[in-house]
């Protein structure tokens, strides 16, 4: 799963010197259209200073409800391995001198501020809050800086302080670090930094979002040196594609091995349990729910062949997946009853009945197949594989969640002649991902994620699929997805040019 916000508030504070004269320690650029980082050493004068500095720095925040309620229900999981959150800022270089060789460093914030409505970036003319001295005003209270710049840092819990660096939260034994660094070596570089410690203990409730501060690192804040001027778009930018993200990335793939189980090897079998308000509990005799850990069992039958496993809902990470039950077996190949009846057969059909834990209720009753491993003399030929986006429309809200399901046929299959009607099927890989380019410049806006399988396909019976946040793309834009297909070291890429939508 991939999910991108988009940010509610920001601007960027400065206590820059205009005209020699003064520092614009009380203007607002709330509505401008970027974020300047930048600092100035000794290129001004103003009375009674020797060598200033000037500085900016920038404020930025994105609403987590959205992950808060995902998590409630199970869609992702914030402490599991996978689970991961970027801040994304646009580089927008025009042509302007920008800085090489310098740090960027991110820290949660412990006041909230005012977005402002100022705009003007030259002579900083527009007062209000936020700026380098205020971070909020509301309800006839003003709320200052601890030091101007929001630049007095401290552990979370500590008192009157602007920025975060650290913290410890229940069931840790030491603090962990809340802030996160990137090196620019060119300067025109977007900013894209790791912030999964603050997002995952926000969504858990053990920190509060003010929102995050952005600014040069300490020692390049304090040195010698000139960095002007990186510049982010903002979130008032006119081209949404360029607008702050919040990226958040999980493993939510599940692979379910109905249609293709084989010998010797682990598989995973499911049960959807659906009402009519979509998946919910199986529910005991009293109404309740019945257990998540061995809440039933799964009988494999065929001719004189039988065993038992043990059931339990299915997890998403730690997170117990509502309406979803798994078992995970595997079935031997040189067992008697099985190995017998595979000396004149290639596949074995089996009964699959899940029951309650006593056997006296059904909760349902199928069959599926278990194939023998494949086995070759030695050749190596890439398959040719047929990819297509069975459902997708040709236009879709931004606030649409759509489950995309995917056909892949392997064109070099051994064809199999028969009288009756035949239903093709897709085939299952364990390793399937996508990406999503624009169907114009072909720039790609979200890539392929191996690393922690966000953009990992899943696979039921019916084949294979993915569920795609329309909210991820910037609107008024084409798409066409494209698609990696991992079978042990080769990488097989399709383009699926025919899927191409609209995010209107």
């Amino acid at each position: 799963m991939i999910r991108v916000l988009s940010a509610s508030k920001d601007c960027y504070i400065t206590n820059k010197i205009i005209n020699n004269r003064f520092r614009a320690t009380d203007a607002n650029v709330g509505q401008a259209g970027s974020l300047d980082l930048f600092k100035l050493y000794n290129e001004s004068s103003v009375p009674d200073e020797e060598k200033p500095i000037e500085n900016s720095r920038i404020l930025l925040k994105f609403e987590l409800d959205t992950i808060k309620s995902m998590q409630n229900q199970g869609k992702v999981n914030v402490g599991d391995s996978s689970f991961k959150a970027y801040v994304k800022l646009h580089d927008i270089y025009g042509g302007q001198t920008t800085p090489s060789n310098f740090n960027v460093i991110v820290f949660p914030l412990a006041k909230d501020f005012d977005e402002g409505q100022g705009f003007d970036i030259v002579e900083f003319k527009d007062l209000g809050s936020t700026n380098w001295m205020t971070a909020s005003y509301k309800a006839g209270t003003l709320t200052e800086w601890s030091l101007p710049g929001a630049n007095k840092s401290g552990s979370l819990g500590d008192a009157d302080i602007d920025v975060i660096v650290s913290g410890t939260f229940a069931g840790q034994s030491s603090a962990i670090s809340l802030c996160s660094e990137q090196l620019f070596l060119t300067g025109e570089e977007d900013l894209n930094i790791d912030v999964t410690n603050f997002v995952s203990a926000s969504v858990k409730s053990l920190i509060s979002n003010k929102g995050f501060l952005i600014a040069f690192s300490g020692s390049y804040e304090k040195d010698n040196n000139s960095y002007f001027v990186k510049r982010f778009a903002s979130r008032n930018t006119a081209n949404t594609a360029l607008r702050p993200k919040l990226i958040i990335e999980h493993d939510s793939s599940i692979i379910d091995n109905h249609s293709n189980f084989i010998f010797d090897y682990t598989g995973s079998l499911y049960l959807n349990n659906f009402s009519r308000n979509g998946l919910s509990n199986i529910k005991n005799d009293d109404n309740s729910d019945i257990g998540v850990e061995n809440s039933m069992i799964l009988k494999i039958r065929s001719g004189s062949f039988q065993k038992n496993f043990a059931v339990s809902q299915a997890l998403n990470g730690a997170n117990r997946i509502t309406g979803v039950y798994s078992s995970s077996f595997a079935l031997s190949s040189y067992d008697p009853e099985i190995s017998t009846a595979l000396k004149t057969n290639s596949e074995l059909e089996f009964k699959e009945i899940w029951s309650s834990v006593d056997e006296s209720i059904t909760f349902l009753s199928s069959s599926f197949k278990v194939k023998k491993n494949k086995r070759t003399s030695f050749e190596f030929s890439e398959r040719r594989l047929f990819v297509k986006t069975l459902n997708l429309n040709d236009r879709y809200q931004s606030s649409d969640i759509v489950r995309i399901r995917l056909f892949i046929e392997n064109a070099d299959r051994e064809v199999v002649f028969t009288k009756g009607p035949l239903e093709k099927k897709s085939e299952i890989f364990e390793n399937v991902h996508f990406s999503v380019k624009d169907a114009v410049s072909g720039k790609v806006i979200i890539p392929f994620n191996t690393s922690n399988k966000s953009t990992k396909l899943s696979a039921d019976s019916k084949g294979m699929y993915y569920d795609f946040y329309m909210s991820s793309l910037p609107r008024g834009r084409a798409y066409i997805f494209e698609y990696l297909i991992v079978q042990g070291d080769t990488n097989t890429y399709i383009t699926d040019a025919a899927s191409k939508f609209v995010v209107e």
